[in-house]
């Protein structure tokens, strides 16, 4: 199942393909970034290879530091940090999948690659799997994330009680193993619209979850605003009120970046064959660079914002460029 399809197909069928190897491979598709009008006047942006690659490279690199600045630093060595460096693994498999995709088209284009049809086949599932994981524990540690700062606000007394590193490490394992299993499940039966429902159902239910917590958060944070204005105290809910808005922040990119993409997967089931909806299938490359954008903005919003992360962060970069001069 190919779901990150750089190459247009019929969508009546759920090849809303992530990974388009074979496919590409065989028709020799090379992207250009300019637009082009089809048989319906609707035009068709091309986003050059070289633009994912060089998003890929950024992203994987970034989520890197942020793995590495975790496991440096035993500060935070905690419940949230553990969360946080699962969701930049899970970015860092959209970034692996899509550089070495993109790597492989451009070898290609170039006639430098000459590989059986069976073998990009097998490539084409690792891939799927690789990705599909990502969109499935990427959405899952968003919502463990949003639990974790609604327990840290709303049970601040019992946080440590609650949220035990044991309890963590178990919520962590089951969310991969419950990625991979429905990952493999998603490919196998990829012709079955149902694959469909239930992605699009899950995303819905993620993005309810996230609001309804991001809202009680909200109020929370301003009701205590207006205390401080009353009683001019409290540091505390001036942190509170800047917490919220950060959270408020975070659920707009999420549906800014993955949005475009679940209605894509929407119109396949509802429309497959409208002229409009035939617009909208063969700009996907632009879902694409959202999602890989994704990627790239997790770090800086779940992970930069934290002074201790970022002074680690420093650390490291610093100690690179030492070493690399």
């Amino acid at each position: 199942m190919e779901m990150t399809n750089r190459s247009y197909h019929n969508p009546s069928i759920l090849h809303v393909e992530f990974s388009p190897l074979s496919d590409y491979m065989e028709e020799n598709d090379t992207n250009s970034t300019a637009g082009e009008r089809n048989s319906f006047s609707c035009v068709q942006v091309r986003i050059p290879q070289e633009l994912f690659l060089a998003l890929g490279i950024i992203s994987l690199v970034e989520n890197i530091l942020v793995v590495l600045a975790i496991f440096k630093n035993r500060n935070l060595h905690s419940p949230m940090y553990y969360f946080i460096c699962c969701l930049a693994v899970s970015d860092m498999l959209v970034s692996v999948s899509n550089v070495v995709e993109t790597i492989c088209m451009l070898l290609n284009e170039h006639g430098l690659l000459d590989v059986h049809p069976a073998m990009l086949r097998h490539l084409d599932n690792i891939i799927d799997v690789m990705i599909c994981s990502s969109v499935v524990s990427s959405l899952s540690f968003l919502c463990t994330i949003a639990a974790d700062r609604y327990i840290t606000i709303f049970y601040a007394l019992r946080y440590h009680s609650i949220m035990t590193t044991q309890r963590a490490v178990t919520i962590i394992v089951v969310v991969w193993l419950a990625s991979i299993i429905s990952s493999i499940l998603f490919i196998v039966y990829h012709t079955d619209n149902a694959v469909i429902v239930c992605l699009v159902t899950f995303f819905c239910l993620t993005l309810v979850f996230n609001a309804v917590l991001y809202l009680h958060m909200f109020l929370l944070a301003h009701l205590h605003s207006r205390r401080i204005v009353a009683f001019n105290k409290s540091r505390r809910q001036s942190t509170s009120m800047k917490g919220a808005i950060t959270l408020t922040i975070l659920l707009g990119v999420f549906i800014l970046c993955w949005g475009p993409f679940f209605l894509h997967l929407i119109l396949i089931l509802t429309c497959p064959t409208s002229p409009f909806c035939n617009c909208f299938f063969k700009n996907f490359n632009l879902f694409l660079i959202l999602i890989i954008c994704n990627s790239l903005i997790d770090p800086l919003i779940y992970a930069y914002r934290s002074q201790e992360l970022r002074k680690t962060l420093q650390e490291l970069v610093l100690c690179a460029w030492c070493l690399g001069v």
